[in-house]
């Protein structure tokens, strides 16, 4: 009996040091997991990841190259995206979000794609650490200071001349070919940027307004206001406080002045006067989309024919189709047919 209890009692403790055991090893492989999901490198998602200093700010880039050509000297093709600070590679369990608005295998197979990430906003973030709008927020909620100090157009600008001096400097990027497209607040960077920098030789305007960032927000409130509401009314008059005062960095009420100000200098003046061959696409549904009329109606007139103009019909700002409520379609994705184009239009010029 004594012996029994004493191999009993043997028996468990053998039995609970290998459940110990066994727990140790998994909890030491969620830390890694873990750790692993904290750390996740742009390597990961298919990227190249570099990084240049400008004004003293660390500049994160990455680089879409097609698989097994990663060296091979290809062309750069810079992509200026959007507003807002959101980071250049979001995730959840299922995977990775579009870095691009579209799918960039046709665009890899002739240039090495790059995109710029905004300043002070993390590079890689679990969707579950950003707001509904995949924008990114400090301790604050809000937007960080930083961000928001530098979220001007000549900085974003110079920062991407800078981007491309660097990358030009690379074995891998040939120096026969530089494409800048933008799409939204993009295009306007993109445009000013194919302006100020002579090496610059297909710019791919979308979805911008060539008459400036305040034009897009009456046009918008036209459409939605009434005769009590009169929102362009009240929009008309901060433009009156922004132009009286367009280097205001106060941002407590969202952009700065100055933000509002630049962006909205009407990028026609950039446009006009390129010699380049340039692309401009926009949805006809899209609020800027009487302008680029107007831009195409000009430069008709003009006899200007570095411009082609490619309205897809039907489409809002980011090229989704509306639905009889004006609702996009969102089973309807546009942007990769749009990059093929973009593709095409760039092997013809």
């Amino acid at each position: 009996m004594y012996i029994w209890r004493r191999q009993r009692v043997f028996s468990q403790t053998v039995v609970v040091r290998h459940i110990m055991k066994t727990l140790i090893v998994i909890a030491s492989l969620l830390i890694s997991i873990s750790i692993f999901g904290q750390n996740k490198r742009p390597e990961d998602f298919g990227f190249s990841h570099l990084q240049v200093i400008y004004k003293g700010d660390t500049v994160d880039i990455l680089i879409k190259s097609k698989k097994g050509e990663e060296q091979k000297p290809k062309p750069l093709f810079l992509f200026c995206q959007g507003s807002l600070p959101q980071p250049l590679i979001k995730y959840d369990e299922q995977g990775m979000y579009g870095v691009f608005p579209f799918n960039p295998d046709s665009l890899i197979i002739n240039y090495h794609l790059a995109i710029v990430s905004k300043p002070y906003t993390p590079l890689i973030a679990d969707k579950k650490s950003l707001q509904e709008d995949f924008t990114y927020a400090d301790n604050t909620g809000g937007f960080s200071k930083k961000y928001l100090e530098r979220n001007l157009l000549d900085y974003y600008v110079n920062r991407n001349i800078q981007v491309i001096k660097f990358l030009q400097k690379q074995i891998w990027i040939s120096k026969d070919k530089l494409v800048v497209a933008g799409h939204s607040e993009g295009s306007t960077i993109a445009a000013k940027l194919a302006l100020t920098y002579p090496k610059v030789t297909h710019l791919i305007y979308s979805g911008g307004n060539p008459m400036g960032r305040i034009m897009t927000i009456l046009e918008q409130q036209r459409a939605n206001e009434n005769d009590t509401t009169k929102l362009a009314e009240k929009t008309i008059k901060l433009w009156e406080n922004i132009t009286a005062d367009p280097t205001n960095m106060d941002a407590s009420n969202g952009d700065t002045y100055k933000a509002t100000y630049d962006f909205s200098v009407p990028p026609i003046q950039y446009l006009e006067k390129l010699k380049i061959p340039v692309l401009i696409c926009y949805g006809t549904r899209d609020w800027g989309s009487p302008f680029n009329d107007y831009l195409r109606v000009e430069m008709i007139r003009q006899k200007r024919n570095n411009f082609t103009f490619k309205p897809y019909v039907g489409t809002e700002h980011n090229y989704f189709p509306l639905k009889v409520n004006g609702k996009p379609n969102y089973d309807i994705f546009n942007w990769d047919k749009v990059a093929d184009e973009w593709r095409n239009w760039l092997m013809q010029k």
